[in-house]
């Protein structure tokens, strides 16, 4: 009978046991890239509904209030970041706060495009309304996201 054994290759040296970082970004960086992102999408919005004919106008106590790309670009900046930046400050004081921001904006998001729907507008301008509200509501959780990560920020 032959006698054969396997050989086990030698361990390999150890690499740096130090926990590893979680990918995320700093405070600064999460919120501009949020930022940066809803205004992007939000124009590419507007643009498709201005090429597809819709009015990009609704009427308000009888007043006819036409939606701008500076409109647009002013109404992605700065709830994004007062919310995502409130959140971001209380987050240095409890973590928590950083998922408590993103249930928060996703659902103020959701609960905003009740505004577009009920208004008289042509359909266009509805659904482009509703998709822009909807966007603003995924930069924040993103936005979120993307700092929450880096810390290791527990749920």
């Amino acid at each position: 009978m032959s006698n054969l054994s396997v050989q086990s290759p030698a361990p390999a040296a150890s690499a740096d046991v130090s926990p590893a970082r979680r990918p995320g970004l700093t405070w600064w960086k999460a919120l501009g890239a949020g930022a940066v992102g809803a205004v992007v999408v939000n124009l590419v919005v507007f643009a498709v509904a201005k090429l597809a004919g819709a009015s990009l106008t609704v009427i308000d106590g009888g007043e006819e209030h036409a939606v701008t790309a500076g409109g647009v670009i002013g109404a992605s900046l700065v709830p994004l970041l007062a919310g995502a930046g409130l959140a971001l400050l209380l987050a240095l004081w409890k973590p928590v706060f950083l998922r408590i921001a993103q249930y928060a904006g996703a659902g103020l998001a959701l609960l905003s495009v009740a505004g577009p729907v009920s208004s008289d507008a042509d359909g266009g301008t509805v659904v482009a309304l509703s998709l822009m509200h909807l966007t603003l509501g995924v930069a924040v959780v993103v936005t979120l996201e993307l700092y929450r990560r880096g810390k290791g920020a527990a749920d």
